[in-house]
């Protein structure tokens, strides 16, 4: 309908412009003003335009198909040749009436009116000015209405921001001329030369292929800097479809050639590979096929393996997802299905491999024994996963290793610390490039077997990130109930767990979900007291680094004093890995002088001692002697086992204020304050004077300051300091204590206690005390931890106070 040398109404678009299309006058910025002076007739002809808008200043050419546009044009063009264009808002309406047009549109003037060889007319117009509707005068024989003038808001002069903008749209203009083929280089020239920005908005607007909604919503903005920013986005849109309209063709174009390329190269290497003897493609099928029949797996997964190879079958060997696809065949029939090691619960020789593996830890092999005792007489690993906790050195992992020897399993371990993926566990979809299975699936296929002794170590130092929460994803590893059918996102099916003897290792499991631990059977390994950090020393370790080194036991001998210097001096350590460092150090000094042949003695003195690991180093947790008051050794649990710490108490004469130092936590202050407020609560029963504290300042230190604390267990050292310094009397000789308090003066409980003695013994002290419900965790501790320690079941801050607090006075708080 439309004149070929014309553009389209539908379409106007930079993309539409061609060699043929007629140029279009430019709108100089002293036209576009005496185009705004032009004033409005009292009466529009109302022209509807069904699938573009019209913008001031930019000329389109129109078919007038309806009788109405055609009476219009005709009346128009015999007389003034003005008229107004609106909208319309569905191009389906074939008679517009005023309710279906935008109330905004654009006066414009006829500049000639063209008769078609189909009868049709074509007339070309050009747009002037904005226009608002007020009111309809009439609707036939066509539309005509009051209408008011519509300016545009124009920015300052010579403003920055919007000069910037108008570049801008320049700039993306001539992009996308440059970068479409099918736009002439010519059109490029029509943009260089707009010299009003008013104009250049209206013609990139009006040129754009954007629908009439978004076209309206432009024309409609009064302000000129916000209908170009308008016109800016919309271009950008514009040029980022072009840009990858480009790049796709540009890509295609590439993966064709390459692909036929990598067709006929791969051929001529199947007939190379044939000649020689080589295995093809068909043969690899074949070969898989073969494989599958010996495998014991289950009919839902026989099926998928068939389905997955007839994939595989069907696939060009040159496309990179048949090395995927193969792969993937690959690891299925690599891993064990339904294979299984047979085990041997010959509890005897389990107890035997235990304690040659490990001294001590009696009652971490009583709850192993009983554990493997439970499985041989179900015949079933649907048990309790058992979670090792304690700290580190103690052994927990060589226990998992002992386990699998002892009923005959292979053993996996699989580090967990700083994992922080999901999909280190549960792997990546196959679909994925460099796509591999989760690490539980991997250990299972290196194991060889569906049911090895799997150790997951540090379960504790899980964390999560933004790639997923490892730990949630362990649930379903850890869980019996669940993890008969462990679904792996490579694997795209499940895999039966059930018979594999998880075990867990932690430091601590304050930091493990919840969930986690409910899922998990705890044992607890606590760390080794001094005699048996001796014994270990020599049938262990000793052993082990003259092995390591090249030397025999007619080398080097340590006897059991030397040994304890070791354990006591150079260690501070609830496990033996620091103590092996320092037997490793000795040895090694000894194998320097075997290798030099210099005469010496085997036998190791303390002054030789001295010599190779230098002056005793750890003597800090050496009890602190009382001749002063204000100085009180208390028990603390670390991740790294029992400690003593000393809390220190000084008093100034003040205002009552309390200052604590030595890099305390919230909770440790908290017990400060609590043990401060208890002393003037009860000070007439402590012997105070009623306005001591107000005339006075109380100061609270706990040295190491460098050494993070926190926990309530400090609560009786610190009233029990506090009271000492203010009183001015010796706390009593060789007492240590742990517990927290309350406002009410109630002693309560705490955890960590079997460290906290051991940490105790070290460091020499004879008496402890402890909260009287912390006796039934004395009870369950072996006796000879306990000998040569006399404890204080207490309730309340009254006993511990008279427990702990001499009559002897003291003259100074300072040491002579």
């Amino acid at each position: 309908m439309l004149n070929k040398n014309f553009l389209g109404i539908a379409d106007l678009s930079l993309d539409d412009l061609n060699e043929e299309s007629e140029l279009i006058p430019l709108m100089t910025s002293d036209e576009e003003e005496e185009i705004q002076k032009e004033p409005l007739p009292d009466d529009l002809p109302i022209l509807p335009l069904k699938n573009t808008v019209l913008f001031p200043g930019v000329v389109i050419p129109i078919t007038a198909s309806r009788d109405s546009s055609v009476k219009l044009i005709k009346k128009v063009n015999s007389d003034n040749k003005i008229l107004g264009v609106l909208a319309q808002k569905n191009i389906d309406v074939k008679t517009p009436k005023p309710n279906d047009l935008f109330s905004q549109g654009t006066m414009a003037k006829v500049l000639r009116v063209l008769k078609m060889p189909d009868g049709n007319i074509t007339v070309i117009i050009q747009g002037k000015k904005r226009f608002k509707t007020l009111e309809y005068t009439s609707t036939e024989p066509f539309l005509s209405a009051k209408v008011t003038s519509k300016n545009d808001i124009k920015p300052k002069k010579d403003d920055p921001s919007f000069e910037a903008i108008i570049d801008s749209i320049k700039d993306l203009a001539l992009k996308i001329i440059k970068y479409n083929p099918e736009i002439p280089s010519e059109a490029s020239f029509a943009i260089k030369n707009i010299q009003s920005s008013a104009f250049l908005i209206n013609f990139v607007s009006s040129n754009m292929n954007l629908k009439v909604f978004e076209k309206q919503q432009i024309l409609e903005e009064d302000s000129l800097e916000k209908k170009a920013l308008m016109c800016l986005k919309q271009l950008d849109v514009e040029f980022q479809k072009l840009s990858l309209k480009n790049d796709i063709q540009s890509k295609v174009r590439t993966d064709l050639d390459q692909q036929q390329r990598e067709y006929f190269l791969h051929q001529q290497m199947k007939t190379i590979q044939e000649e020689l003897g080589g295995v093809s493609y068909d043969e690899e099928v074949k070969e898989m096929r073969e494989q599958a029949k010996t495998k014991s797996w289950s009919d839902e997964i026989s099926k998928h393996f068939k389905k997955e190879l007839s994939k595989l079958e069907r696939m060009n060997p040159q496309v990179a997802e048949y090395s995927m696809q193969r792969n993937y065949l690959d690891l299925y029939l690599s891993l064990p299905w339904n294979s299984y090691s047979e085990d041997s619960f010959d509890l005897n020789r389990a107890e035997k491999i235990l304690n040659r593996d490990h001294f001590g830890l009696e009652k971490v092999k009583q709850r192993i024994i009983e554990h493997l005792a439970v499985l041989k007489l179900r015949n079933d690993m649907k048990s309790p996963i058992l979670c090792l906790v304690g700290p580190p050195g103690v052994g927990k992992t060589s226990l998992g290793k002992s386990i699998a020897e002892s009923i005959g399993r292979k053993y996996v371990r699989m580090s967990l610390g700083g994992l922080r993926d999901e999909a280190e566990i549960r792997g990546h979809r196959k679909t994925y490039i460099g796509a591999m299975p989760g690490r539980i699936i991997q250990n299972i296929k290196k194991s060889n077997t569906s049911n090895p002794v799997f150790v997951l170590d540090e379960i504790d130092k899980l964390s999560s990130s933004s790639n997923g929460d490892p730990s949630s994803a362990m649930l379903e590893v850890l869980d019996p109930e669940q993890n008969t059918s462990f679904y792996d996102n490579y694997l795209e099916s499940g895999y039966d767990l059930s018979k594999v003897m998880f075990i867990a290792t932690a430091n601590t499991i304050s930091s493990i979900q919840p969930a986690l631990v409910d899922r998990m059977e705890i044992i607890h390994v606590s760390g080794y007291n001094v005699e048996e950090k001796v014994q270990i020393g020599l049938k262990f370790l000793l052993p082990k680094q003259l092995n390591e080194n090249g030397l025999e036991k007619k080398h080097v001998k340590i006897s059991k004093s030397i040994m304890q210097q070791i354990v006591m001096g150079y260690t501070r350590e609830s496990g033996v890995r620091g103590l092996e460092k320092q037997i490793g150090k000795v040895v090694r000094h000894y194998a320097t002088l075997e290798a030099k042949e210099t005469p010496r003695a085997a036998s190791l003195e303390i002054s030789e001692l001295e010599k190779i690991l230098g002056p005793a180093k750890l003597l800090n947790d050496v009890y602190e002697n009382n001749s002063i008051p204000g100085i009180v050794t208390g028990l603390a649990w670390t991740k790294f086992g029992g400690d003593i710490l000393f809390i220190e108490s000084s008093v100034s004469r003040g205002n009552g204020s309390l200052s604590i130092t030595g890099n305390l936590g919230k909770v440790m202050k908290e017990s400060a304050t609590i043990a401060l407020q208890y002393i003037m609560s009860h000070s007439r029963e402590l012997g105070i004077k009623e306005d001591y504290i107000s005339k006075h300042n109380f100061h609270i230190h706990v040295p190491e300051g460098a050494t993070p604390k926190d926990g309530p267990s400090a609560g009786i050292t610190m009233i029990t300091s506090l009271v000492s310094v203010i009183l001015m009397r010796k706390v009593k000789n060789r007492i240590a204590m742990t517990g927290e308090i309350t406002l009410r003066g109630k002693v309560l409980p705490v955890g960590g206690i079997k460290e906290k003695i051991l940490a105790a013994k070290r460091a020499r002290i004879k008496e402890i005390v402890l909260s009287k419900k912390n006796k039934a965790d004395i009870l369950e501790i072996n006796e000879k931890y306990l000998r040569g320690l006399k404890f204080h079941y207490v309730e309340n801050i009254s006993e511990v106070l008279k427990i702990a607090i001499t009559n002897r006075k003291a003259v100074s708080t300072k040491y002579n």
